[in-house]
């Protein structure tokens, strides 16, 4: 292989590697954080309008979610797209909104039975910013041996990388 080619792939796949771990790490941290420290909720899985978003591993769920009078939140930004809604005054001094989302770190290639449109799940959601949310540990699949899966894979990509640098520039 010459010495250009081999340069040129191990810079990309060190950058790929590197940047993927980077996300699964963010991810994990996110989702542990969100489950820890987020509020507890039921949801419920809504049906998909959309015949592409019925695809998708991640359910669409519905579900109220409380946050401070004070903050505009999803709303104001959004103003009616997949983020909120609608917003009513649930007691004084919050706003009760109905939240329209899809929970993070779904990775399967089909959505378990359990995920079908009406049935209700646990969820952990962020109150500061409501559209996110996570499933409950214990009411999606496993998730320790897909984000193990990614990570092996971004410290393979890495460390063939770093190997292609290497004999590049020993040659």
């Amino acid at each position: 292989m010459e010495t250009t080619t081999a340069t040129v792939g191990g810079l990309i796949l060190a950058l790929f590697g590197g940047a993927l771990l980077f996300w699964c790490a963010a991810e994990v941290r996110l989702r542990h954080r969100v489950r820890r420290r987020g509020v507890p909720t039921v949801a419920t899985v809504v049906a998909e309008s959309d015949p592409h978003g019925g695809l998708d591993s991640a359910p669409l769920l519905s579900y109220s979610a409380s946050v401070q009078a004070g903050y505009a939140g999803p709303a104001a930004v959004r103003a009616g797209a997949a983020g909120t809604a609608a917003a009513a005054t649930a007691a004084p001094g919050r706003i009760g909104e109905l939240v329209l989302t899809r929970p993070r770190g779904r990775t399967p290639l089909r959505r378990p039975a359990g995920l079908s449109p009406g049935a209700s799940v646990r969820i952990a959601y962020d109150p500061r910013r409501p559209g996110l949310a996570v499933l409950a540990a214990e009411e999606g699949p496993r998730a320790v041996v897909a984000d193990l899966l990614w990570a092996t894979l971004g410290l393979v990509c890495l460390s063939a990388g770093a190997l292609l640098l290497v004999a590049a520039s020993s040659a």
